[in-house]
């Protein structure tokens, strides 16, 4: 089974999680702070060397299932990302994602303060995971 990295892609940092070598379960891997720089390499090197053949990326979704801003620019993420990696980026549904990671963290006992840190990676295991699982129930 090939590994596979979530990616939450937000405006200042961008959560990254990893599957196991099964492609069962999830796990936070890192967050990249966008004002290092440019995180292409930083993920290649991620996709490398932990020999990933699938990225999911989080396409956020308004409630009622539309796109709004927030899309056009993980859209123009993934573009850039496929062009970047050598492997296939899907994107994922990330309705709710976020405040999903932040219910689990603090009632993990984790304040907000706490969880800035890991939030992002939270929020791309769930991406992941919600994936992961899909593929699962298909087969």
């Amino acid at each position: 089974m090939i590994r596979s990295i979530g990616i939450d892609h937000g405006d200042a940092r961008i959560g990254v999680a990893i599957s196991d070598e099964l492609g069962m379960l999830a796990h936070p891997l890192e967050t990249i702070h966008l004002e290092k720089g440019d995180p292409f390499p930083r993920i290649k090197e991620i996709v490398e060397s932990k020999k990933v053949g699938m990225i999911v990326l989080g396409l956020p979704r308004n409630m009622d299932g539309t796109y709004g801003p927030a899309a056009e620019k993980v859209r123009a993420f993934a573009e850039l990302l496929k062009a970047a990696v050598p492997c296939p980026v899907k994107l994922w549904d990330e309705r709710m994602t976020t405040k999903a990671a932040q219910r689990s963290l603090h009632a993990a006992g984790r304040n907000t303060k706490q969880s800035r840190a890991v939030i992002d990676q939270a929020a791309a295991q769930l991406i992941l995971q919600g994936w992961l699982d899909s593929q699962a129930m298909l087969g």
